[in-house]
This record gives C-alpha cells, sequence and structure tokens, in this order.
C-alpha cells in the first residue's frame, strides 16, 4: 500500500467528564471498590460536568508501528457548530507545523460535526488551502452511525474518566481538568471561544 508522509489521521470526537457522576470501575481485590456520592454546595461556581474536544493524531498509515498523540480542548457549556470550527481552526496549523498537508478526519454524525454551518467552514477552508496552496486540506471521512467501536478515541476517554476519579472527594472544575490534560499529556489551554455564524 502506498504511504502518504504528509497525510494525518484524525479522530475527532467530544466527551463530557461529570464532577459527580462516577465511572465504572473494576478492582483487583476481595473488596469492592466504594465511591462515596459526591454533592454540589449551592454556592458552588463550577458547572456539574466539562465537555471538551479531542483528536486523537495518527501517521499514516493506519499500521502497527503508527505514532499517535491526543489533543485536547476543554469549552464552556455543550459542543456546538461554533465550538466545532474553532477547534478545526485551532488543529490545522499545529497538523501543518508537523508537515501535514492532508487531514484525514474521521468523525461521527453529532450535529455539531454534520451542521451547514460546519460543513461550510470545512468547504471554505480547503478552497483557500487550494488557492494558496498552504496550511492543510480537510478531507472529511463519517463513521457510520451508532458504532463507537470504530473510532480509537473512544476507549480513550473511557479509560480516562477511570483515571481521574476521585473516590472520596468532589474536585473543582480547575482540577478536573488538571488531570484530564495530565492523563492526555497535553499542554493546557485555553477554553474554546465560539465562532461567530458570521
Amino acid at each position: 500500500m502506498e504511504t502518504h508522509p504528509d497525510w494525518t489521521l484524525g479522530y475527532c470526537d467530544q466527551s463530557w467528564w461529570s464532577r459527580l457522576a462516577r465511572p465504572a470501575l473494576h478492582s483487583w481485590t476481595d473488596e469492592s471498590l466504594r465511591l462515596i456520592e459526591q454533592t454540589v454546595a449551592k454556592d458552588d461556581p463550577d458547572p456539574k460536568a466539562l465537555a471538551c474536544y479531542g483528536l486523537l493524531v495518527r501517521s499514516w498509515p493506519d499500521g502497527p508501528d503508527r505514532q499517535q498523540e491526543l489533543w485536547v480542548r476543554f469549552c464552556d457549556g455543550n459542543p456546538k457548530s461554533t465550538y466545532t470550527i474553532a477547534f478545526l481552526e485551532w488543529c490545522c496549523p499545529r497538523l501543518a507545523a508537523r508537515g501535514t498537508r492532508v487531514w484525514v478526519l474521521f468523525w461521527d454524525h453529532a450535529s455539531w460535526h454534520i451542521s451547514e454551518m460546519v460543513r461550510s467552514w470545512i468547504r471554505a477552508h480547503n478552497h483557500q488551502v487550494k488557492r494558496e496552496r498552504q496550511e492543510v486540506r480537510i478531507l472529511v471521512c463519517r463513521l457510520p452511525k451508532k458504532s463507537p467501536w470504530l473510532s480509537p478515541i473512544e476507549p480513550i476517554w473511557v479509560h480516562s474518566k477511570r483515571a481521574v476519579a476521585e473516590a472520596d472527594r468532589l474536585l473543582s472544575a480547575a482540577e478536573l481538568e488538571d488531570r484530564v490534560y495530565a492523563y492526555c499529556c497535553c499542554p493546557h489551554d485555553d477554553h474554546l471561544i465560539a465562532k461567530s455564524a458570521a
């Protein structure tokens, strides 16, 4: 199979990190692992859950010798088209710095992936790349509906939620973000800023 050294595979997905809900955990002991149910004080300023975008970056071809890394950015509120565009804009120059010319973007049919706003932005972006012959062209590959096992970023979310869970106290939003960034080996970054619809 022909390789494309200037192509990069990117599996994009979003996940929610709850400060209250506990992930399913397993313990290799005779005693069961007990997690204390948490409550939020009325004056707690932090949200109960945090949303973030993630991109699992893999070299081409996607074989046993592949190299990969995970990029993560949090957002305020729920994922939506404007945050998706901001995340794509954030990823493109980073991929270009790696020598990527084509980003093969795998993602699901979430409404903020298939919205007209996001599809229009990707079309305009690719036209600009073709015209100026620089930056990264985005080649979108949508995964079949209801098939999370086809995206290798999904098990990373599962394992990371188990890894960052705190058994006996409520984490602040900042502490939870710190743990996620540390687990994913990502540098901290500001929350995504929603792009205007214009």
